[in-house]
């Protein structure tokens, strides 16, 4: 992988940054924590360099003085939103990131359930969490949010919410996915303590869009694809050009919501330290990438990926064609298209001369390799094999898997297992490599290949099962796929 981001002055300059925000308000700070905090893989792809768990990492130096609060919408629960890179619904996903935050040394205090109406779906989760003594509170839908700040402002407004009790002095909000609510939360909270006389304090920690670079710069872009379901739309933020005389991106939600905290600073401490959405971010990440063309072309392929995602999502009926469009439009801002992706081109030009589902992958170094469905082999599995004999230098006719061993595999897969494809997935191919390997020296140097395919894009000309996709996430491979469905024999 071509590395763009210096993940180690991130790390640095971010922690700092946060530290002396948290110094700013003394007392209590609330941390609306946007995107993912230790599996932040849409980071990690358009900024190649950036670790998953970076923002975990600087955080976990303050967790002695910091809680966290996970926060759902009762509308993502009602109906089942899923997360599209773990393929876990968002309740579930509330379980997960409490045992993982609590398994890294965090207090996770509570979950709160925002958009509430006593929709039953959002009551049932109430009910299984508190089952599992985790304690619960609701946020309410207000008439009118974001614009109707006299409402929002007022006991009708945030002070009907649940006071979520919390007793350290940072607290980070954070959620499955965006749109759950979390600076609702942040900004209910700071109207709700200071009813009780406690001062507190608000920060945004959020990657994207990356305040101090352009408005069509890549990187940006690919955040509005990522968040295409969402209509989010990143813009010039009004108010910081207005303060400052400075152009600094952000998106539409911080800025429609900034009248609210206005008012609501005003109201607890006479003015509002912030003078714009950006000022109330602590985002560093800018200033951290060290090879703009390299994180410019990994944030293109990012928004061909999103492209490719929705397609498939429309084709399995899963989302609709304005979301396809949205992204549609983005790549023509980006001024790409499907061919700016090299292994698509390579996928198709394969599958029109053989006849059958193909795939293609584009190596560091710009080599394309493909493979096509076979009798034994599907396309992942024969083009993993394909890929990592090229970079281990053996000759292409050589067999790593011999065809006796594959055939018992099949047999069982067909007669004993029920399965209608007798061909090998990638995990299979994988496991007999690893059982070779002991014995074949082929095999052993193919198998120590498959870190090198860290970073690199394949694109399948139909869309590929659970399984292919998993294996090709944990090699840290880009995939698309055509929206086609494999033609079952």
């Amino acid at each position: 992988m071509k590395y763009g981001f210096d993940n180690d002055k991130y790390l640095r300059i971010q922690s700092e940054h946060i530290k002396e925000r948290i110094a700013q308000f003394g007392n209590k700070l609330y941390l609306e924590l946007g995107g993912k905090l230790f599996d932040d893989y849409h980071a990690s792809r358009v900024l190649p360099g950036f670790q998953p768990d970076s923002k975990l990492r600087m955080l976990s130096q303050l967790s002695d003085n910091a809680e966290i609060v996970i926060v759902i919408s009762a509308l993502d629960i009602e109906k089942n939103k899923v997360r599209q890179d773990l393929g876990i619904t968002y309740d579930m996903d509330v379980l997960r990131l409490r045992e993982e935050f609590m398994k890294r040394g965090f207090l996770v205090s509570s979950v709160v359930v925002t958009h509430y109406n006593g929709q039953s779906s959002a009551d049932s989760f109430r009910e299984k969490l508190s089952r599992l003594g985790i304690t619960t509170y609701v946020h309410y839908t207000i008439e009118g949010y974001p614009t109707n700040v006299g409402l929002i402002d007022s006991d009708e407004g945030f002070g009907r919410n649940d006071y979520v009790e919390t007793t350290r002095p940072l607290v980070i909000v954070t959620a499955p996915g965006p749109g759950s609510g979390k600076m609702a939360v942040c900004l209910s909270q700071l109207y709700n303590e200071h009813k009780r006389g406690i001062e507190a304090g608000y920060a945004k920690f959020e990657t994207f869009p990356v305040w101090s670079l352009p408005l069509k710069h890549p990187v940006n872009i690919a955040y509005e694809a990522a968040t295409a379901d969402l209509n989010d739309v990143n813009m010039i933020d009004p108010f910081h050009l207005e303060a400052y005389g400075k152009t600094a991106i952000n998106y539409n939600r911080d800025i429609e919501i900034f009248p609210v905290l206005n008012a609501l600073f005003e109201g607890i401490y006479g003015e509002n330290p912030y003078k714009s959405p950006t000022d109330m971010g602590v985002n560093m990440v800018g200033f951290c990438i060290n090879d703009d063309q390299v994180c410019s072309e990994a944030s293109k392929d990012e928004i061909i990926r999103r492209y490719y995602t929705a397609l498939c999502r429309m084709a399995m009926g899963d989302c609709n064609e304005s979301e396809v469009n949205k992204i549609a439009l983005l790549m023509k801002q980006a001024k790409i298209d499907t061919i700016y992706r090299r292994t698509t081109v390579a996928a198709r030009e394969r599958a029109e001369r053989s006849g059958v589902p193909c795939s293609a992958i584009e190596l560091a170094d710009g080599t394309i390799i493909t493979a096509e469905t076979g009798s034994l082999l599907g396309p992942s599995a024969a083009l993993i094999l394909n890929a990592i004999k090229h970079l281990a230098g053996i000759d292409h006719e050589i067999k790593l898997i011999p065809q006796l061993m594959i055939e018992p595999i099949q047999f069982t897969k067909i007669n004993y297992l029920r399965s209608r494809n007798p061909r090998l997935h990638t995990d299979e191919v994988l496991v007999a490599l690893s059982v070779l390997s002991t014995r074949d020296e082929n095999c052993r140097r193919a198998l120590e290949k498959l870190p090198e395919l860290n970073g690199c894009q394949v694109h399948s000309t139909v869309m590929l099962g659970e399984v292919d996709h998993k294996i090709f996430k944990k090699l840290g491979v880009g995939l698309t796929c055509d929206p086609v469905r494999k033609v079952k024999k």
